[in-house]
């Protein structure tokens, strides 16, 4: 199965991700479920925060131009879509056999 490319992701969305952590009163699991972040990602920023060196994360990162942002992104969509294309192969494989 092949890795999804890395994500970078601007220090307002953090704030906010941590923000609605904790008005919301969730678990950092359903909270990065809805924002479709890793769950160790969310609990490390509310970690940070939590020290107050939310700030600091990503500091060391370089902005990334706008063909570098569409190249990650078409990455990240070529590998989900790989992942459910082999999904939908066993699952069709599964079916065609039990059918006989």
């Amino acid at each position: 199965m092949e890795k999804l490319p890395r994500a970078q992701y601007s220090s307002e969305f953090r704030e906010q991700a941590v923000r609605t952590y904790q008005e919301s009163g969730l678990s950092v699991a359903e909270v990065a479920k809805r924002l479709s972040l890793p769950k160790a990602t969310l609990n490390n920023w509310v970690i940070a925060a939590g020290q107050g060196k939310l700030a600091e994360i990503g500091k060391n990162q370089k902005p990334l131009t706008e063909m570098e942002m569409e190249l990650s992104r078409l990455k990240r969509e070529l590998a989900e879509t790989r992942m459910e294309r082999d999904f939908l192969k066993k699952c069709t494989a599964y079916f065609a056999k039990e059918s006989r």
